[in-house]
């Protein structure tokens, strides 16, 4: 059980999926877990505020009192995602710009209001980004342009805030078993997700910097195509 010693980490989108999975296994390991959650759960070790992600000022707001509360910011994992998987012609514009505020914008407030206290406490902010950045599909343009676009930010906030004690890394996973009712042998659990991104919040040495962790299913639906064989299924 965490107290008012332990560290503490800001999740976004806890309420299921992989981020209530992180914010699980870092409870399990000591740390105080608060939440910016749109839809809440009602469970108190959860401490969530309501946020729309899509909105700067609920962000900066949300951030804001959990400091209040907390006292101090140890670690910010940016999880939340709104998934919008319309072909270009036939997507409305509201779900693009959704969809790059969500997913793309909302990192950059979020950092912006973390900041000061990740640069007191030596802190560390996990973004989790996607295969989608560079594995493009039909129906993924705002998905996979928002997660193109993150991982240059992380890059670059990398850059910038490393010497100011802050840790930057982006964890770029393949399929995840996200939804309930989800046991597709061929998608990653979002436990094995959670282990992955745990580990390198609570298990790396201080002194060393994990820019970016890929991580896909360890099984394949098929056998992949593979050499020139690949010149078929252009």
């Amino acid at each position: 059980m965490a107290s008012a010693d332990h560290p503490v980490a800001l999740l976004t989108g806890t309420n299921r999926g992989s981020g209530r999975s992180i914010a699980r296994e870092l409870h399990a390991r000591g740390y105080r877990i608060f939440s910016l959650n749109r839809t809440l759960t009602g469970e108190e070790w959860l401490h969530e505020e309501r946020c729309d992600l899509a909105d700067p000022e609920q962000i900066r707001g949300g951030v804001a009192r959990v400091l209040a509360t907390a006292g101090r910011l140890n670690v910010c994992v940016s999880n939340a995602v709104d998934r919008v998987l319309d072909p270009i012609a036939d997507m409305r514009w509201e779900d693009w710009d959704r969809s790059l505020a969500v997913n793309l914008s909302a990192n950059f407030h979020l950092t912006q209001a973390v900041l000061p206290a990740l640069r007191s406490g030596d802190g560390l902010i996990v973004f989790m980004g996607s295969h989608a950045a560079t594995r493009y599909f039909e129906g993924g343009a705002a998905y996979s342009a928002a997660k193109a676009a993150l991982s240059a930010f992380v890059e670059t906030l990398l850059m910038e805030e490393r010497n100011n004690g802050v840790r930057a890394c982006l964890v770029s996973p393949g399929a995840i078993a996200n939804l309930d009712g989800d046991v597709d042998p061929h998608k990653m659990t979002t436990h094995a997700v959670a282990k992955a991104v745990v580990s390198i919040i609570a298990d790396f040495p201080r002194d060393l910097l994990v820019g970016e962790m890929e991580i896909r299913p360890a099984a394949l639906p098929e056998r992949p195509v593979t050499g020139i064989d690949r010149l078929l299924h252009v």
